[in-house]
């Protein structure tokens, strides 16, 4: 029995109820289908990680870390990206460790975006976006990515920009698309928002994870853009330990500093003995340099295991995802196509139309190959079997 409340309450999302991923979660767990669904590693971390967090936590590093993070994790940070993308910056007042990278994305938005301001963002996208923007009394742009190549319309970004524009939200590797910027798609964004005060809120948290030997064109490796960007990022995506909550953001220094104090009333500081196990472990690059070879492999695996099915399968240039179509052979919605994967097929994947915010169906569903070999195989073998 719930306990009713006499208190009346005017939502401030009234449109927002659970996500698709808790409802697709509880019908998966029903049926006990196979998760090809959900964007986390089912196999375990480095032993030594979990070893290096434990021995912090026996060492007693059990209380808070500073502010801004711990120093010796904010510098290895500073002194990782100067070598991967030619950026330098401060540890002291440009790094910033955060409670997740989904923290990240919600206190640069608070902090920089302001009642009646705008911000752009391009579809489909991550489902927090959009809600964390109309919490700022702002309003939120969805542009639609060009089906199925999930390029960027410049020309319609363009003209989407006006005076009250305030954010531009990229991420690359890009989910659920699984496409990558290149150094052009960096070119036009550094274009369109020179001279003005637009800021660029850089989603990458899979940018450790591409294919066939194609590159990060993160914020960082652009000069002009890093002047005007937030990058969010994250450990737990990066180290198969998403249920540790720890994440980093990069940004000038005029930046941040707004952003810490949206930080220092939010959580304090993040998670004291993951901070001190990170901070060893960046020590050996090797430990984030060999993500994409070990992803690939798994990408091209559930390839492979897919020749056999009738869906149509999107190349995936990086992230955790492939999408696969389905229209050739079918005229259900992707929510009811996905429902019935599940219920008849007993095995999970997400529709699409989850990341638009009007529910756009382009008869796409998105796979997850961050998984061990058996659910792999258990997955696919599952998807063969419908009927084309």
């Amino acid at each position: 029995m719930t306990l009713n409340s006499s208190v009346n309450i005017s939502s401030k999302q009234p449109d927002v109820g659970t996500t698709i991923f808790s409802v697709i979660g509880q019908l998966s767990a029903q049926h006990k289908a196979i998760n090809l669904s959900q964007g986390a590693p089912n196999f375990p971390c480095d032993p030594h990680l979990v070893e290096l967090v434990s021995k912090a936590m026996r060492e007693g590093h059990n209380q808070y870390a500073s502010l801004t993070g711990l120093p010796a994790l904010r510098e290895a940070l500073a002194e990782k990206v100067e070598t991967l993308y030619g950026q330098r910056y401060d540890a002291g007042s440009e790094v910033l460790i955060t409670g997740s990278a989904s923290q990240g994305i919600y206190m640069a938005i608070s902090a920089l975006v302001h009642p009646g301001d705008e911000v752009i963002f391009f579809e489909p996208a991550f489902d927090s976006y959009a809600p964390v923007v109309r919490l700022q009394g702002a309003t939120p742009i969805g542009l639609k990515l060009q089906v199925p190549d999930f390029a960027i319309n410049w020309d319609e970004l363009r003209a989407t920009i006006t005076p009250r524009t305030r954010m531009i939200i990229i991420n690359t590797p890009h989910n659920p698309s699984a496409q990558v910027l290149t150094p052009a798609d960096l070119e036009q964004l550094a274009a369109l928002t020179r001279n003005t005060d637009i800021v660029v809120l850089s989603d990458e948290v899979y940018e450790h994870i591409l294919f066939d030997g194609r590159a990060h064109c993160g914020m960082a490796t652009h000069p002009e853009l890093a002047q005007r960007s937030v990058i969010v990022s994250s450990f737990g995506k990066t180290f198969h330990v998403t249920g540790w909550r720890v994440g980093y953001a990069l940004a000038p220094a005029a930046l941040m500093e707004e952003i810490v104090k949206v930080h220092q009333f939010m959580m304090y500081a993040a998670d004291t003995p993951m901070q001190v196990g990170f901070a060893h472990y960046l020590q050996n690059p090797q430990n984030y340099l060999q993500l994409s070879p070990f992803y690939q492999e798994k990408r091209d695996r559930l390839l492979s295991l897919m020749q056999d099915s009738p869906f149509k399968l999107l190349p995936s240039a990086g992230s955790f995802f492939m999408l696969a179509s389905y229209g050739h052979f079918s005229d259900e919605s992707d929510s009811e196509m996905v429902k019935r994967l599940i219920v008849d097929h007993g095995v999970a994947t997400i529709p699409l139309s989850a990341f638009y915010m009007d529910g756009t169906d382009n008869k796409l569903i998105r796979l997850s190959f961050a998984k061990d070999d058996a659910t792999l195989q258990a997955g696919a073998e599952a998807l063969c079997r419908v009927k084309g």
